[in-house]
């Protein structure tokens, strides 16, 4: 799928689109089974939410007013969303560490052009999702730690500000925190970037793969965030584009059915329309992180082959394994 030597923007931006066409298979395989299964699993918690708590929602919807709604009538309610939102949350970055674990394994066998099976990226990559989620989780939290710390001293500078009626003290000091850790924030972001692609390619450790990223980074930061952020905005914008099909659709059929039939819909009806809404939403949601996962995490898989090839004369490597049966491993 690439030139096995140093890689330049075209042979990466290449590598990834003729990846995904020679293994479309496998990639949008895994990837619409762990996604779809995500969306499946979201959308029975809801539907046995609702059912256990139609009665309270009715009586809220029906409320003559806001102020007339209790938190006894209410609380169940916004606590279920609630927990079925953190629920989501977590079986998404499960979803995102398995297609990004799926991207490397097909990657490792796409750099030497050899065939693989559904079966056998599933399981290799499903073996390497704890490992992934803790490297993400861990060079998330070291990088977001200097945005807590902007809100937080952002936070106390307002109220000693707000009492002593200081505004413009308050946005000076947040402007500057601002400017002064957000770039730290992006440097470590981009540092550890390739730290899932280790995991996968050498079978490291959460600590061990953050070293092995930072180590192959040092030294060419700037040109593996360009290229990152490219590949994220291209996977972004052609995932909006998948998707806004199916959010106007379901926007127009939500807004017709009440319109439709009276000019005051009944609650059956508003909760007809969100329901329609929110399965089409859902459906293109589903679609469209099949594309802006998938492309950005193939994109920084090859940034680490290339990485390794400058660094670690790893093309005649590749090579030499291309015309055997090894498989890309550590060094």
């Amino acid at each position: 799928m690439i030139p096995l030597q140093p890689l330049q923007l075209s042979d990466i931006l290449n590598g990834a689109i003729s990846t995904v066409g020679s293994y479309w298979r496998q990639l949008l395989g895994v990837a619409a089974v762990v996604y779809g299964g995500g969306a499946a699993i979201i959308a029975g918690a809801l539907a046995v939410l609702y059912a256990s708590l139609s009665g309270r929602i009715h009586g809220i919807v029906h409320a003559p007013g806001a102020s007339d709604v209790t938190w006894h009538q209410a609380g169940p309610v916004v606590l279920g969303f609630s927990g079925v939102l953190i629920g989501a949350v977590l079986l998404n970055m499960v979803c995102t560490a398995m297609a990004s674990a799926t991207c490397a394994t097909v990657l490792q066998e796409a750099v030497l052009g050899r065939p693989t099976s559904f079966g056998a990226v599933w399981r290799r990559a499903w073996s390497r999702v704890l490992p992934v989620i803790a490297t993400v989780l861990l060079s998330g939290l070291i990088a977001i730690v200097p945005l807590l710390l902007v809100a937080g001293a952002t936070a106390a500078v307002v109220v000693a500000a707000v009492s002593a009626q200081s505004g413009v003290l308050a946005l000076v000091v947040g402007v500057l925190g601002g400017l002064v850790l957000l770039p730290l924030g992006a440097w470590l972001w981009v540092l550890f970037s390739l730290a899932p692609a280790a995991v996968v390619f050498e079978r490291q450790g959460p600590i061990g793969a953050l070293r092995r990223s930072a180590g192959l980074v040092r030294g060419a930061w700037w040109r593996v965030c360009g290229i990152s952020l490219l590949a994220l905005v291209i996977g972004s914008t052609a995932g909006s584009f998948i998707q806004l099909p199916f959010t106007m659709l379901g926007m127009f059929h939500s807004l017709g059915l009440p319109l439709g039939t009276a000019s005051d819909p009944s609650a059956a009806q508003l909760l007809s329309g969100l329901t329609s809404y929110l399965a089409l939403s859902l459906v293109g949601q589903t679609l469209s992180q099949l594309v802006s996962v998938t492309f950005p995490q193939l994109v920084t898989g090859l940034l680490y082959v290339d990485q390794r090839i400058r660094r670690e004369e790893l093309g005649p490597v590749l090579i030499e394994a291309a015309a055997g049966s090894e498989t890309v491993g550590a060094p």
